[in-house]
């Protein structure tokens, strides 16, 4: 099944309309390559592709010699390089490409061990656009699905997530199997390679602490307790599953009240199939005690996607006081604070009385599987 990508016509219109280059990050199989190979047939440019998994012309575009590259770039309207992490000095590359063949359009893909490695993210700043593509999200879904058919579908995202190539599954068993392999192989193989982790299973003991504790704050002190690892070790860990769009963290709201806790984050996964088969659960809604956990992370990631690719300023937040006061989620936009609890079912949540006292003019709404669709997808 393809399912247009919300950053398709951005990506185009980047490239179309300015000399500088287009980056698309993401982990590994949410559809990068795709998604690429869809604006170079839009595009209808000639087109150099060269793959960072394979060897032929990596020694020329890694070489820093303009010459070179310019004698392998020489009749071509675009270059694009998939999987860029893969080939050495490739930022610096880019660069020397980007500031002396201003006629070549330069499309980039690239998981965030682009980061981890430092690669490309020095080398060119001011010199590319840059974009984040996810799994698939409702917002993209929308274009194929009315409302009532996206809502039938809840389950499924619940349980297996939104990677792409799920779409096109109909067997049970076919999915937990691709699911599987994938966090086999895009969890560890970048984070060890581009990371410098020396122990795979230490990053998979930390996921599964991680995957039970969503929706709850994370004590680095106790998660190193646990794994017999230092506090500083567990967070550089944690930042590279960032880095590596695995999981993101949640920050706790304050103005300096003393009363608010702040000191620790939240953690949730980009993709709930993937946190779920982490812990060996892929069984139906009906038969979990997990569904306020799922349903909390559902719509933080999916309402993550909605902002980013609107290109909508925010900053989330969750908050908390040491009295027990607490809400779901915060966000700060445009000036205004919003305030948020996730419900499954409705439960009538009302806003604490001491965050109106602090914050007044705030606004609040329960978000329950009635309403969840305004909340994702802003029609």
């Amino acid at each position: 099944m393809q399912i247009p990508r919300s950053i398709t016509n951005n990506v185009i219109d980047k490239l179309t309309n300015s000399q500088k280059g287009v980056i698309i990050y993401g982990a590994r199989q949410v559809g990068k390559t795709t998604l690429a190979k869809t604006v170079i047939e839009s595009m209808g440019l000639r087109t150099l592709s060269i793959n960072g998994d394979q060897t032929r012309f990596i020694d020329v575009i890694s070489s820093r010699d303009l010459a070179r590259i310019q004698s392998l770039v020489s009749g071509y309207d675009l270059l694009f390089v998939d999987e860029a992490q893969r080939i050495p000095e490739i930022g610096i590359n880019l660069k020397i490409i980007l500031d002396n063949i201003p006629s070549l359009k330069v499309l980039v893909t690239g998981s965030s061990s682009l980061d981890l490695a430092s690669k490309i993210s020095e080398p060119l700043t001011g010199r590319t656009w840059n974009y984040q593509l996810f799994p698939i999200s409702f917002l993209e879904l929308r274009a194929l699905h009315n409302r009532a058919e996206l809502d039938d579908t809840i389950s499924e995202r619940l349980v297996f997530g939104s990677y792409p190539e799920l779409f096109s599954m109909t067997s049970e068993t076919d999915r937990k199997e691709y699911l599987r392999n994938l966090s086999d192989a895009y969890l560890y193989r970048e984070l060890i390679e581009f990371g410098e982790i020396k122990n795979s299973s230490k990053i998979r003991d930390l996921l599964k602490l991680l995957a039970f504790q969503i929706g709850s704050e994370v004590s680095l002190t106790e998660l190193g307790r646990q794994l017999s690892m230092g506090k500083d070790t567990v967070d550089r860990y944690i930042d590279l599953l960032e880095k590596s769009f695995v999981v993101f963290r949640l920050k706790g709201f304050s103005r300096n009240l003393r009363k608010e806790i702040t000191k620790m984050d939240k953690i949730y996964f980009y993709d709930l199939g993937i946190r779920n088969v982490l812990i060996d659960n892929l069984k139906t809604l009906s038969n979990r005690d997990d569904l306020g956990k799922l349903w909390e992370n559902f719509l933080l990631v999916e309402r993550m996607k909605y902002m980013k690719y609107s290109g909508i300023l925010y900053s989330p937040f969750f908050w908390r006081t040491y009295t027990g006061a607490e809400l779901d989620y915060i966000e700060e936009h445009a000036g205004t604070i919003s305030c948020f609890e996730f419900k499954y079912q409705a439960k009538g949540s009302k806003i604490p009385q001491s965050f109106i006292t602090a914050y007044p003019g705030s606004q609040f709404n329960e978000i329950t599987r009635t309403n969840y669709l305004d909340f994702i997808l802003k029609d």
